[in-house]
């Protein structure tokens, strides 16, 4: 397909990467609560890979954790969620262009790409032209013998490129916050452990 590769934005509600996931997997962006279950249950199936010291918190208390719709998903999940739907998920980070690729060593013959700015993710599709209905979007693609996806690859990293140079992430080391009830300026993410107020 022909295109260009285009961000589809996701709801910011702490669910981002489960619907992001969603939208590229089913092109479904109301999937957080199903793949919350789905990582909840596979965690819970093999407590011995899915230790504390792997989890950084008991398995019983991070199945507890992964169902609330308040906590953010990351590594741990694009690696399970991978193996569920039995794609190589690529991850691109905007503030450092890098790209994760999760489920690489399992060698599958598909890849879904998310775009991630420091706090929240979106999907990345391939469109055939700029302004096009969704329902045209491309979200997998073939993987070849290189293990390359063709041009959407490099479409995707101009994309990701692009979004870096006009600076659209947080940097969650070194952005600035005050705390509007007690006034205590923090950098980074260390406020929610000097103010209990509002967490």
């Amino acid at each position: 397909m022909e295109g260009v590769v285009v961000r589809r934005v996701i709801p910011s509600d702490n669910s981002c990467l489960f619907n992001a996931v969603g939208y590229v997997m089913e092109h479904n962006r109301n999937k957080a609560s199903e793949l919350r279950q789905v990582i909840a249950a596979t965690v819970a199936s093999d407590p011995e890979k899915f230790n504390e010291a792997f989890l950084g918190k008991p398995n019983e208390a991070y199945c507890a954790w992964i169902l609330d719709p308040e906590k953010w998903g990351g590594a741990i999940e694009l690696a399970i969620l991978s193996e569920y739907y039995g794609r190589e998920i690529a991850a691109y980070d905007i503030q450092t262009t890098r790209c994760d690729l999760y489920g690489q060593e399992k060698k599958y013959n598909e890849r879904a790409m998310l775009i991630y700015d420091g706090l929240h993710y979106d999907a990345l599709a391939m469109s055939p032209f700029e302004g096009a209905p969704e329902e045209f979007d491309q979200t997998i693609f073939p993987v070849d013998h290189s293990r390359s996806i063709g041009p959407a690859e490099g479409l995707a990293l101009n994309l990701v490129r692009e979004a870096q140079r006009k600076r659209s992430y947080t940097d969650t080391a070194n952005f600035t916050l005050r705390c509007g009830v007690c006034q205590i300026g923090v950098i980074g993410q260390k406020l929610r452990s000097k103010c209990q107020l509002l967490f």
